[in-house]
């Protein structure tokens, strides 16, 4: 295999980055942005886009159709029809969109928590009502609330379920059989799935997430699928996803609405970067997989040995990891303001995740070994200072 650079350290300060605009000293493991350098075939179309020099209005080729279809069915073993693809500048607007486009003023949206909190942001902004389906915390996993989902599903003014596939934030791939349970209960109740995959190719070694729409024709007709190379290749302000809607009248209706809201058109990057991501970015992407497992499986073996009252909920997706803070606190809040004062790392307070987010944190490890180690340290001793605060 290739040899990849992760263990490259980049200073990202004084580039404009979302992530690293903190105080001198702090070591930011929060945001899903990752620190290594995209995969070498994005940069060099990267490169020879920039070389051409102008940078005018672009349209959306078919080849970006192309890459994302052979994409899915080489990794995910799911043949997606091209014209099923609508492009839209991030997952984040699309959702937006399907929001105020396939539900009403007044409706309810069923999200299951804890859960990704911009969720809440794109339903409660165009007056839709939050239906907090809680996900069980039982021995330290999470599973499905299935007859608190029927229940809330249930509802007459239930229209749309936010389904995230695999779960961010705790990592975790959804099987096949309940996410045929969930298609099921959506059809019965006429509720439509909006599925954002946006985690879904930073899976564990050894192990592959499911497409929803790849599971039954109940979830295949009745769902939109949110898809995007950004977390997958770390391009997120490349601002490029596609839409997946194999029922027409759905995608229409979606259609207009993302032509409407303006969020359709790519800017002059978004293109060469996407098709370049997934035609050639298979090597580095299992390159990163290992090196994430590498990461993850030395924060276990931390934990287990220095702060064994810190449990890392098992994850087998995403490279953010969800650590269950109940035995020092019940309110991460204060914890993760104390850790990032008195030790400089900056995790994400994991109450903003609603659920029983408030007793957890998360914490990025898509980055070089040796800050990972450096976050360690600081964690252990953040939390030896905090408990003798109690």
């Amino acid at each position: 295999m290739e040899a990849f650079h992760f263990d490259q350290i980049t200073d990202r300060r004084n580039t404009f980055s979302y992530k690293w605009d903190i105080k001198e000293g702090e070591l930011p493991m929060w945001v899903a942005d990752m620190d290594f350098e995209t995969a070498p075939c994005i940069k060099e179309a990267l490169i020879r886009r920039a070389e051409h020099g102008i940078f005018g209005y672009s349209v959306v080729p078919q080849e970006w159709n192309q890459a994302i279809c052979g994409w899915w069915q080489r990794r995910h073993r799911f043949q997606m029809q091209e014209d099923w693809l609508i492009f839209c500048t991030g997952v984040i607007p699309a959702i937006d969109v399907a929001v105020k486009r396939m539900t009403n003023v007044g409706d309810n949206v069923v999200v299951q928590t804890p859960v990704y909190n911009i969720f809440y942001n794109c339903v409660e902004n165009h007056g839709r009502h939050v239906l907090e389906n809680r996900l069980l915390y039982e021995n330290g996993q999470y599973k499905m609330d299935f007859a608190d989902l029927e229940k809330k599903l249930a509802h007459p003014q239930t229209t749309l379920l936010l389904l995230c596939n695999p779960q961010n934030p705790a990592g975790k791939i959804w099987s096949k059989e309940e996410l045929a349970r969930v298609g099921a209960l959506c059809k019965k109740h006429h509720v439509l799935v909006v599925a954002d995959e946006i985690h879904c190719d930073l899976t564990m070694p050894g192990y592959e997430y499911v497409p929803f729409a790849s599971v039954s024709d109940d979830c295949k007709y009745n769902s939109i699928t949110c898809l995007a190379p950004s977390k997958t290749f770390n391009i997120a302000g490349l601002q490029s996803a596609a839409v997946m809607i194999p029922d027409e009248a759905i995608r229409e209706k979606m259609n207009r609405g993302l032509n409407s809201d303006e969020v359709a058109e790519p800017n002059a990057f978004a293109m060469a970067g996407t098709i370049a991501a997934f035609s050639e970015g298979d090597a580095w992407l299992d390159s990163l997989r290992s090196y994430l497992k590498e990461s993850r499986d030395m924060v276990a073996a931390f934990l287990a040995d220095k702060l064994p009252q810190i449990h890392l909920v098992e994850n087998t997706a995403t490279y953010l990891l969800w650590l269950d803070c109940s035995k020092v606190t019940d309110d991460t809040d204060h914890l993760q303001e104390f850790l990032r004062k008195e030790t400089g790392l900056y995790l994400s307070k994991g109450s903003s995740y609603h659920g029983n987010g408030n007793l957890f944190l998360r914490m990025n490890i898509a980055c070089p070994h040796a800050a990972v180690k450096d976050g360690l340290t600081r964690l252990a001793h953040g939390i030896q200072l905090f408990e003798k605060t109690k």
